[in-house]
């Protein structure tokens, strides 16, 4: 398994990460523990969760995800395993956070209150990785760095991470982190995809110029690079089968990641695929990681049969040749998911 520092901080990280946020919901205790299990066998020693998972978001079971995550790491060696997981950003906007009966925010009481919880529910007694879930471009900066850097001196949080941010952001942070000397993003947690290449157009030269690393989520398109959603199909059990029968919010997330564009560009990279002798998934997963501004890729699954063609990703090196066949497609159809 590769391996890469998270920006200029200490702490490398396998370059998969395993996501959790589906464990609680789709996955249960036992299942979620077994997927664990074969990550770290594999070589993934990086996870991945939040407060508010598992998802949907919900108050029902907002923190089911780190209890069990928690329960876990209690089987492990603790130095053996970098766990990253987030606090909410404001509940205003088009995500409402399902914990602090929805009343959550970026400040010093709202972070503070969260990082207790979150240690809590782990049952460990510091953070490698903790990351703002969303942001909030409303206010300053200044008493959220603030009050990150108290984590770290205190030994609550090794390193501290943003998430959903966009250019103006990360550079606004890191002005406000250099006028107060307090630590600094070293990680930014977005969506990238074959299917979703923005993060290209500017943020991933500001992380190169910055040194921060992108830990992107999502490498498959929220599934759609495997092929699932094909021909119109509607798998049952599938995360955009689910949001498109709830409407609302979620039908308007399902229409953006499956589109007549996301189907079609998924076509031809499964193509591709095929020509280099792997699964679609396997090919998504290695193309993520192998970019320069990339950290680690953080990787999602509902069943454990979804795992071998993700593995398979761990020491791949995509071909300049497969690299130019991916790019052509990109230009063919620019901006599958707007």
């Amino acid at each position: 398994m590769q391996t890469h520092r998270l920006g200029k901080s200490a702490i490398v990280v396998s370059k998969i990460c395993m996501g959790t946020m589906t464990f609680g919901s789709q996955v249960d205790e036992a299942a979620s523990h077994r997927i664990l299990d074969k990550s770290l066998e594999a070589g993934i020693n990086f996870f991945d969760a939040a407060e508010n998972y598992p998802v949907p978001p919900s108050e029902e079971w907002a923190g089911r995800t780190e209890e069990i995550v928690g329960r876990w790491l209690k089987t492990k060696r603790r130095d053996e395993v970098i766990i990253a997981t987030k606090v909410c950003g404001p509940s205003h906007g088009w995500i409402k956070g399902a914990q602090r009966a929805g009343m959550t925010a970026l400040d010093r009481h709202n972070i503070t209150r969260a990082v207790e919880a979150s240690l809590q529910r782990l049952g460990t007694d510091y953070i490698d990785l903790y990351q703002t879930h969303w942001p909030d471009h409303d206010i300053a900066y200044d008493e959220t760095m603030e009050t990150l850097d108290d984590l770290i001196r205190e030994g609550k949080v090794r390193t501290i991470g943003c998430s959903n941010e966009t250019t103006w952001g990360l550079m606004k942070s890191v002005a406000a982190s250099e006028r107060l000397g307090v630590a600094r993003y070293q990680t930014i947690q977005n969506n990238f995809s074959l299917n979703n290449r923005r993060f290209e157009d500017e943020l991933a030269q500001a992380c190169r110029k910055e040194g921060v690393s992108l830990i992107p989520y999502s490498p498959l398109a929220g599934g759609v690079l495997s092929g699932k959603y094909q021909g119109g199909a509607t798998p049952e059990g599938a995360r955009f089968s689910r949001y498109i029968a709830q409407g609302g919010r979620q039908a308007v997330m399902a229409k953006r990641f499956v589109n007549e564009k996301s189907l079609a560009s998924t076509e031809r990279f499964a193509a591709v695929a095929a020509e280099a002798g792997m699964s679609p998934v396997t090919l998504a997963t290695a193309w993520s990681k192998q970019h320069d501004f990339v950290a680690s890729t953080i990787v999602g699954v509902s069943k454990e049969e979804q795992l071998p063609d993700i593995f398979a990703a761990a020491d791949v090196t995509l071909s300049k040749e497969v690299l130019t066949k991916i790019d052509a497609i990109s230009k063919e159809i620019p901006y599958p998911m707007g």
